[in-house]
């Protein structure tokens, strides 16, 4: 391996992990706000890497740098192929810059210890001692850490972390976790209607639909803030619906929808299946299967 400066090894892990996500040249100042160096300083590197055959330039006003052949055998990565990027999420907020290269336990016979190094394609500065961090899922076994960092190493580069908490998240497709058979309404529906479909269904939320075209979606809390503002109970459910609709199609797996739910901050997915409503998937569902995500 060349013998790089820790600015120079911050510098063009983050250009390999940036360029890997967004597959264009990436600028200068989006790598010096991630590691949090003057990008005048990051420039100047960049020619030095440049110079000695890691980065590449592209100039012009889509221009940026990319990471040559060479820097990827610097960091033993393999170019191309089938790649799957492992994040790390401090706050439910993804880290950017930053993703999994290995995972090693280095204790797991200990009765109240479990550590593990977490070499990482990204720089270290992004992580302070005590930060609390979520890794994964994993690629195949879709593992989920949670973990403390205690210990930095800047030439790896790589972290120390003690796990809290370890989850195998669940493989199989939503449509095995989802509410089924749908309840739904129509658009000739009043509020009348919704409720008491709601309250014999012992449900809080049903798709509306129009014919076999899904139009939107009303839940007990839109009917009780309708209710507040003076709506009447004979109104129909279109006048108070959400027309953004959240599809999520029944193969996909339970795992991938989580982050969705925290991204977006909705209680509720409407699963399709060849194009027609055939389930719900809500918090709930998902908290049955897995209580501390």
């Amino acid at each position: 391996m060349v013998d790089l400066s820790l600015i120079q090894k911050d510098i063009l892990v983050t250009l390999i992990s940036l360029y890997e996500k967004k597959s264009v040249p990436i600028k200068g100042e989006e790598i010096a706000a991630i590691i949090r160096r003057n990008p005048g300083t990051v420039r100047n590197q960049m020619q030095s890497l440049k110079t000695i055959g890691f980065v590449d330039g592209t100039p012009g006003p889509k221009g940026g740098y990319h990471p040559t052949v060479l820097a990827y055998q610097e960091y033993h990565i393999d170019k191309g192929g089938d790649n799957y990027d492992v994040c790390i999420s401090r706050g439910n907020q993804q880290i950017a810059g930053v993703t999994v290269r290995e995972i090693a336990f280095t204790t797991l016979t200990h009765a109240e210890l479990c550590h593990a190094m977490v070499s990482i394609v990204g720089s270290t500065r992004l992580f302070e001692i005590g930060d609390t961090i979520t890794i994964g899922p994993t690629p195949v076994n879709k593992l989920l850490i949670i973990g403390e960092v205690f210990g930095k190493d800047d030439m790896e580069p790589a972290l120390l972390i003690s796990i809290i908490e370890m989850v195998s998240l669940p493989k199989e497709p939503i449509e095995h976790y989802m509410s089924h058979p749908i309840k739904m309404l129509t658009t000739g529906d009043t509020l009348n209607n919704a409720i008491r479909l709601f309250t014999t269904a012992h449900i809080h939320g049903a798709p509306v639909m129009e014919g076999n075209l899904l139009c939107g979606i009303v839940t007990m809390s839109d009917i009780l803030k309708a209710i507040a503002k003076g709506i009447g109970t004979d109104t129909s459910v279109k006048d108070i619906m959400t027309e953004e609709v959240i599809q999520i199609k029944s193969s996909v797996q339970l795992w991938e929808v989580i982050t969705m739910f925290k991204e977006k901050d909705i209680g509720r997915l409407i699963v399709i299946k060849e194009g027609k409503p055939v389930g719900i998937l809500t918090r709930s569902d998902v908290f049955r299967v897995l209580p501390s995500v």
